[in-house]
């Protein structure tokens, strides 16, 4: 199990996962369960808030996660925002975090593609806070989410734009396994906890 407090329990650390290790969306689901139990232990809904759009390789990442997750919306205690069919992108960001502000007690979970060092390719980076969305390009939007979880699909720095336009899609497919797999087996792990308590 991972440990991600210091001594104090005072300072959280973010996890990276990198996305061809072996077994690798049991430790997101890990992860995942263990900031959740930290944060917001009695949380009433779970929302998965996949941001990016399928008019970039790159950037597609949040949507396809969002739709390989789609049919997760028929539990009542999970809502999963963008996919490829309805992205959540720049334009409404604001109205789905506007939305998500109405429920009650929610989990967020903000997913979104990010760019980076060329020896972070293909790593997951998960971590406690929000997610600033649009920052690998330079866009000012609005923070989101209890918990983020990046993927670094390409190097920033420089043409960012052009950058994730030419980003390999089998890199961003990959990884969108192991994440929607990491999060199906979190919320599996979280109803079975739950029941146990009933």
């Amino acid at each position: 199990m991972f440990n991600f407090f210091d001594k104090d329990k005072t300072k959280c650390f973010k996890k990276s996962v990198y996305h061809k290790k072996d077994e690798c969306h049991k430790d997101v689901s890990a992860l995942l369960y263990n900031f959740s139990c930290h944060i917001k232990p009695n949380w009433n809904k779970l929302v998965v808030l996949c941001i990016g759009t399928d008019r970039s390789t790159g950037d597609s990442l949040g949507p396809i996660i969002g739709s390989k997750l789609f049919h997760l919306n028929s539990h009542d205690d999970v809502l999963i925002l963008g996919n490829l069919d309805d992205p959540v992108h720049a334009s409404n960001l604001a109205k789905n975090i506007q939305s998500i502000n109405l429920l009650k007690n929610p989990l967020v979970i903000a997913i979104d593609a990010s760019l980076g060092n060329s020896d972070n390719i293909g790593k997951i980076n998960l971590g406690i806070g929000s997610l600033k969305p649009g920052a690998g390009v330079k866009k000012n939007l609005p923070e989101v989410g209890d918990i983020y979880i990046t993927g670094v699909v390409n190097v920033g720095g420089f043409m960012e734009y052009f950058v994730l336009q030419n980003t390999r899609l089998s890199l961003v497919m990959n990884m969108a396994d192991v994440i929607s797999n990491g999060l199906e087996e979190f919320i599996i792990s979280v109803n079975k906890n739950a029941a146990k308590k009933a």
